[in-house]
C-alpha cells in the first residue's frame, strides 16, 4: 500500500554518474548471473566486473529479495519508482569519499508490514517495524505453490493442506509465473487473499509469518479487509515482494531482517531461504 517515502544516507563506493546509465533497464543482464566471473583490484578497465547473484554457496542460499531499481514496480504508479539514489558527494567531483543517499517509499520491494499499516492506534501507540518479532521472521518455514485459478480463499487455503504446528509460509501464486515484480507498472490484477482465506488461516493454522510474491498479501478487492484481519492480533507479520522464482517448494530456512526504523509503519527487508 502507499505510504510516505524513506530517507536514508549511506555511504557507498559507487562510480555511476548516473542513475539512467546505471539501470538502462528494470534489471540489468547481469541479474541472475551466479556466474564465476571475479573482480581483480590489482588490474583496471574490463577486468573489473563485479558479480551479481541470487543463488549462493552451491545452490544452498537463495536470496528472496528483488534488487531495488527505477524501473521496480510502485504502489499505485504506471513509472515504477523512479530515482531513488543520489551521489551528492563524488570523487569525480573532489570528495573524499562516495557518500550516496536514497529514498524510497517503505512499501515497495521487498518489505514487512508492521501493525501501525492498517491500524491508526497501533501506529499512535509505538507498533512500529522496530518493534516486530525477529524470532518469528527467523526460523523453519515452507514455501507452497497457490492454485493458479484463484486468489488466496478459504478454500484455497484449505486445499494446501498446512499441517498444524507451521509458523512461516511464503506463497508462490500467480505473480510469480506474470512476473508482476519485474513490470514497473503498478498491476491491479495481482493475486492476494481474500477476508475469508486470511480469516481461515488466523482460525485454522499456526502461521505467525505471510510471505507472499507481490507488493501486497492482501488482493486488490479486499485490501483493506484482509490486512485487518491479519494484523488486528499484531502476532503476524506480513512480509511482500518476495523472489520466489526457481526455488522448489518445500522446507526451507528464511531469515528476514527488517531495519530498525523508529516510528515506520513498513520497511525494506533482506530476506534469503537457505536449504
Amino acid at each position: 500500500m502507499k505510504s510516505p517515502s524513506l530517507l536514508l544516507p549511506c555511504a557507498a563506493a559507487l562510480t555511476i554518474l548516473t542513475l539512467s546509465s546505471a539501470f538502462p533497464s528494470a534489471y540489468p543482464s547481469a541479474y541472475g548471473d551466479d556466474s564465476s566471473t571475479t573482480c581483480n583490484p590489482t588490474t583496471g578497465g574490463d577486468d573489473l566486473v563485479p558479480v551479481r547473484r541470487e543463488v549462493y554457496d552451491d545452490g544452498r542460499i537463495f536470496d528472496i529479495s528483488h534488487r531495488y531499481t527505477p524501473d521496480m514496480p510502485n504502489w499505485g504508479s504506471e513509472d515504477g519508482i523512479g530515482q531513488f539514489l543520489w551521489l551528492p558527494a563524488s570523487m569525480k567531483n573532489g570528495s573524499l569519499a562516495n557518500n550516496s543517499e536514497m529514498k524510497i517509499p517503505t512499501h515497495t520491494g521487498t518489505h514487512v508490514d508492521a501493525p501501525g499499516h492498517v491500524f491508526d492506534h497501533y501506529f499512535d501507540a509505538g507498533f512500529d517495524v522496530d518493534t516486530l518479532d525477529l524470532g518469528v521472521l527467523n526460523g523453519p518455514a515452507l514455501l507452497v505453490d497457490v492454485p493458479r485459478d484463484t486468489n488466496i480463499t478459504a478454500e484455497a487455503m484449505k486445499s494446501l493442506n498446512i499441517p498444524k504446528g507451521v509458523r512461516r509460509v511464503l506463497f508462490r501464486t500467480l505473480n510469480t509465473d506474470r512476473r508482476l515484480m519485474w513490470k514497473k507498472n503498478f498491476d491491479t490484477s495481482y493475486v492476494g487473499f481474500m477476508k475469508d482465506g486470511a480469516q481461515w488461516l488466523v482460525d485454522n493454522t499456526d502461521i505467525k509469518l505471510v510471505g507472499i510474491d507481490y507488493l501486497s498479501v492482501a488482493a486488490y478487492d479486499d485490501l483493506i479487509p484482509s490486512h485487518l484481519v491479519f494484523l488486528e492480533s499484531r502476532e503476524i507479520i506480513l512480509v511482500e515482494g518476495l523472489k520466489l522464482d526457481d526455488v522448489k517448494p518445500g522446507l526451507y530456512s528464511v531469515h528476514c531482517l527488517p531495519l530498525r526504523l523508529l516510528g515506520a509503519e513498513g520497511s525494506p527487508i533482506r530476506c534469503i531461504l537457505i536449504k
